[in-house]
């Protein structure tokens, strides 16, 4: 038992010390920590986040409603809708809900220490005294002032005496706003860490201009519900002005509750209570006089609701320069409060949308610009017409197949990992349609797709030029071109040909890019490209090309020989005139065996000066069969020479 004491002793401080290890660990080490504390970087703390803002908008929805709650009845009192009331109660109890959740998610979420920030990236702190300590000193008190069900509170457990005036009670709900200003800022701070965090609200401008139009409509909400309140209150004081210059009139007669009472039943015919607060004339409303000349405290919610959410909405986008006031106190400054909200969210509203319409036309203002540009440059050059035409087609089918995007722009500051995968799911399957790179393994295709350039050609262009550098080889994409070829220039000479998706032309340059030796001389083309319809293709320069004939030897798999002959055009003129002149031979060495035929039936009648003609013929026959004779005019060869094979290697080489 003693020699279990030492021992129990030190594996405490191993524990001690373990846990102090990790009270401090970055994000990669949380999983190794005690679960119960949460990463605020984490998915559940993201999601947490994401739930409770939608529980805040809610909360900033509902609980301008409470205002709703008084409304006028027949008789001249004030009464409120339980219905309504019942259903703001449960909906905001909901809500508190959440924020009581959140502030126990608070104290159990992990901070990262502000001296160990590096870059961005810092240790958690997962003590928990920790972060209690740092909560409550810092944002507890915020989080606990916008839980209190103070609207609740305010509504069911009347602060002021029962006696007193209806009017005065409902002031007291304007103490909801300071709850709702604290939540507002609450509200507005979650988002702003959501949007850095996880990227909710994305810096696109039309989720701009919907968030600032959202708060443009709340604000409208917000506004519509306090001059519906203050109709109520206003009206209010009109009765008790009336009230108190009449000594039968108390105060508490305009309380639905005491409707009833007899002392009321005979004061109310006599009173000039609805006479003079019923009418616009007789009392300044100011501000409110469409709600008493509407009856809008009467109507039912929907239809009050609409009118003040429009009355607020008109006063917003005028920034209170329709509205009416009276000198009254609450009024003016209420008027105040319209004015500079009303020109602060419309900035914003028209700023985001401004921002938002601009970047929609941005890339077409930009064509029109480079447009005038191109025309004013056209114009000092004297370029004639039908030039001029090719130039505006070629911007034209640009601009319309690419909307003005550079892709290579986009690829180029992005990893080499996604720019790679990115290549590979736009090339792959196009590359896979020409037939010399199908045989290919994955790294070799990977390789051609990270060095194509997308070409674009509208009908006429002339791609490749006989006789000129081959500087890209082309693979076909979509479209159809003309090749055609002079056989360097030789008279009489002639071969035209269409190709399409799946064809290649430049292949002299896969000849120079597969040679062990390559010269610094670049081939020439051996035949004009030009395409006939809209084309899209894809091109790999010589220096793109060379690079990957040295890099990967598959691309010298003397499997590709094959392929590589059937489908070079090159390869099948000449294929095409070989076989043309042996056919031509042929005939020739034909035509000559039936005169050999028919100098040997010739008889003995036929005179010297024939006899010598046809020995002269057999003689040409006999040299012709021998190979001999001929002069070098008299052979008939290919017209076009053998072309260079590439630098194919063996299978076993590889």
């Amino acid at each position: 038992m003693e020699s279990l004491e030492p021992m129990n002793t030190s594996l405490k401080k191993d524990d001690t010390k373990l846990a102090k290890k990790l009270s401090r660990v970055y994000s990669e080490d949380y999983v190794k920590t005690d679960p119960t504390v949460l990463d605020p970087r984490g998915a559940a703390i993201n999601q947490g986040n994401h739930l409770f803002l939608i529980a805040a908008l809610i909360s900033l929805a509902v609980d301008p409603l409470f205002f709703y709650l008084p409304v006028t009845k027949e008789g001249m009192c004030l009464d409120e809708d339980m219905t309504l009331k019942i259903t703001l109660t449960i909906i905001r109890s909901i809500v508190d809900i959440f924020y009581g959740i959140k502030i126990y998610v608070r104290f159990r979420t992990a901070y990262v220490a502000p001296s160990s920030r590096l870059l961005g990236r810092g240790e958690l702190i997962l003590d928990s005294s920790s972060i209690s300590e740092r909560y409550m000193r810092g944002e507890f008190w915020l989080d606990f002032l916008a839980t209190l069900p103070i609207p609740q509170v305010m509504t069911w457990f009347h602060i002021v005496d029962k006696t007193e005036m209806m009017s005065t009670k409902t002031s007291v709900l304007y103490f909801i706003m300071i709850q709702f200003m604290l939540r507002l800022f609450l509200t507005f701070r979650l988002g702003s860490h959501i949007s850095k965090q996880a990227g909710l609200v994305a810096n696109v401008a039309w989720v701009g201009a919907a968030y600032n139009l959202l708060l443009f409509m709340l604000a409208s909400h917000v506004i519509g519900s306090m001059w519906y309140l203050l109709s109520i209150e206003r009206q209010g004081l009109c009765w008790v002005e009336v009230c108190d210059m009449e000594t039968e009139c108390k105060h508490r007669y305009f309380d639905c509750v005491n409707v009833n009472l007899p002392s009321r039943e005979t004061w109310f015919p006599t009173s000039n209570v609805s006479s003079i607060c019923a009418s616009a004339d007789n009392f300044k409303y100011g501000l409110v006089e469409d709600a008493v000349i509407y009856s809008i405290a009467s109507a039912n919610f929907y239809k009050k609701y609409a009118y003040c959410l429009w009355w607020g909405l008109r006063g917003l986008g005028s920034a209170g320069q329709e509205l009416q006031a009276s000198p009254f106190i609450a009024e003016s400054h209420f008027c105040i409060l319209i004015g500079i909200t009303g020109l602060v969210l419309f900035a914003l509203l028209i700023g985001n949308m401004q921002q938002y319409l601009e970047s929609r036309t941005k890339r077409l203002e930009e064509y029109r610009v480079k447009r005038m540009d191109t025309e004013q440059w056209m114009h000092h050059r004297h370029l004639p017409h039908e030039l001029r035409e090719r130039v505006r087609k070629h911007d034209l089918h640009k601009w319309i197949a690419t909307r003005g995007v550079d892709e290579e722009e986009i690829l180029r500051p992005l990893p080499l990992d996604i720019k790679r995968d990115i290549k590979r799911y736009v090339c792959a399957e196009l590359v896979r349609r020409v037939p010399l790179f199908d045989q290919m393994d994955e790294r070799t295709v990977d390789a051609i797709c990270e060095r194509l350039k997308p070409v674009i050609s509208t009908p006429g262009t002339c791609l490749v030029r006989e006789g000129d550098p081959t500087n890209e080889m082309l693979f076909i994409m979509r479209g159809h071109l003309d090749s055609h070829t002079t056989g360097g220039g030789r008279s009489g000479f002639f071969n035209q040909c269409e190709i399409g998706p799946g064809d290649f032309c430049g292949e002299e340059l896969l000849t120079w890019a597969l040679d062990p030796c390559p010269s610094v001389i670049i081939p020439l083309s051996t035949r004009t490209v030009t395409a006939i319809s809209e084309v899209e293709a894809f091109a790999l320069t010589k220096e793109d090309l060379r690079f990957v004939a040295v890099q990967f030897h598959k691309l010298h798999n003397k499997k590709l020989r094959h392929t590589f002959r059937v489908h070079s055009h090159q390869w099948r003129t000449w294929a095409a005139c070989f076989i043309q002149a042996a056919w031509k031979r042929y005939k020739r060495r034909k035509e000559v065996g039936l005169l050999r035929v028919k100098e040997s039936l010739s008889t003995h009648s036929i005179n010297n000066k024939s006899s010598r003609k046809k020995h002269g013929l057999s003689i040409l026959a006999t040299s012709v069969r021998r190979g001999q004779g001929y002069n070098d005019d008299d052979v008939i060869r290919s017209p076009m020479p053998k072309p260079k094979d590439p630098e194919f290697l063996d299978d076993d080489s590889n």
